[in-house]
């Protein structure tokens, strides 16, 4: 990915070092300053191919985080749990992706997992793909993991944004069996309906189910 430097022109590098010094100084001015973050340092794709940012984060959301990474320095745990929910829980859709963008960079051990299960039950497709980042990776129990995949699935969130997910689907070694059972049915039900099933399905279902073949994966349409 490219570095956040190399995608800030020379103003908005010097705005960002201007306002992680802030931070750094006085994390409470956090608060004021994440809102403003797109405004004075810059906003766009990290990487055109991928304009809202659901695989590689936006240059905002890497400019907030970095102000998030700052402020936290100035924070015990506790106190750096209840910021970070503050935050996301007051901000609006572009901030609550930051924070959750944010905190596999934070040391909150499993605190943190009540945003997480918030982004996944909403339908705002930009934060269910920050909520599966490597801090989902890392903490979230394999029910709520697997449910958070195929939410991308209904939902259009690409499986690239899914981190760890050769790892956690078992995909290069056993396979998940109750994944590939989920996946199986979620096939089925779109081809019940007339639908195709999404690439992103057919390729996690092949792959399930050449670990499982128990699993009846069905014929599916062509992408």
């Amino acid at each position: 990915m490219t570095s956040l430097d190399d995608l800030l022109d020379s103003e908005g590098r010097a705005r960002l070092a201007e306002l992680t010094g802030e931070v750094t100084a006085d994390p409470a001015r956090i608060g004021v300053l994440l809102p403003a973050v797109a405004r004075a340092v810059g906003r766009g794709p990290a990487d055109p191919d991928d304009p809202d940012g659901m695989v590689t984060p936006r240059i905002e959301d890497q400019a907030r985080v970095a102000l998030l990474r700052a402020a936290a320095q100035g924070w015990n745990t506790d106190a750096l749990v209840a910021e970070i929910g503050a935050l996301y829980r007051h901000g609006d859709a572009d901030e609550k992706r930051a924070v959750l963008r944010a905190l596999d960079h934070l040391d909150v051990g499993d605190a943190a997992l009540d945003l997480v299960g918030d982004a996944l039950r909403g339908n705002d497709t930009r934060l269910i793909a920050a909520a599966l980042g490597p801090y989902a990776a890392e903490h979230l129990d394999p029910h709520s993991w697997r449910h958070g995949v195929l939410k991308c699935l209904f939902t259009g969130v690409p499986l690239a944004a899914v981190a760890g997910i050769a790892e956690r689907s078992g995909i290069a070694e056993r396979g998940d069996a109750e994944l590939a059972r989920m996946v199986d049915g979620f096939a089925a039900e779109r081809r019940a309906a007339g639908r195709d099933v999404p690439a992103d399905g057919t390729w996690l279902l092949d792959r399930l189910t050449s670990q499982h073949p128990d699993v009846d994966g069905g014929t599916v349409p062509d992408q």
